[in-house]
């Protein structure tokens, strides 16, 4: 580390503790050259997720636009922004994870597609009808009657297990 002073290129540390709530360091420096002292702050440098549009665009990944979206398709539905919250981090955290550093638009709107399936039928289908471009009823109704058919499944298989596990022998 070079002295902002004298640009002596030797210091000591003399005090090292964390800062930003454990997200960096900040160390306390005396320059050998010029005796001055001065703070230096180390954290670990992120790289930012980058989003590859339809068009080919890339875009800085923007979390407050993902939050956004999700919330206009829960809105005046019983689905808490805790909720939310904890699907876009985990949404977010394993594209971060990913190496290259790039995602498809069209993968994380699957991600959440998925997510609000599971959470709220209606607001997987408010959030199916934008992301997924529906241009008339007939799409709607699938997604619908898609819908429908899933959930008799599940009640089915709920009432096998609640009636003792599997087909008899």
């Amino acid at each position: 580390m070079r002295c902002p002073f004298c640009s002596h290129p030797e210091d000591r540390v003399l005090e090292s503790r964390p800062a930003r709530d454990g997200a960096a360091i900040r160390r306390r420096r005396e320059c050998l050259g010029c005796d001055r002292r001065y703070t230096t702050f180390e954290q670990i440098e992120s790289r930012p997720l980058v989003v590859v549009k339809k068009d080919g665009r890339r875009q800085p990944f923007d979390r407050g636009k993902l939050m956004r979206s999700m919330t206009v398709a829960c809105q005046k539905r019983p689905v808490p922004s805790e909720l939310l919250e904890a699907i876009a981090d985990g949404i977010e955290q394993d594209f971060c994870d990913r190496p290259g550093g790039e995602v498809g638009s069209q993968e994380i709107g699957e991600r959440v597609v998925e997510a609000l399936r599971k959470i709220d039928q209606v607001a997987y289908v408010r959030f199916a009808s934008v992301y997924r471009d529906f241009q008339d009823i007939d799409q709607f109704k699938e997604v619908v009657e898609l819908l429908g058919r899933e959930v008799k499944r599940q009640q089915g298989e709920q009432t096998v297990a609640l009636n003792g596990g599997g087909p008899a022998e």
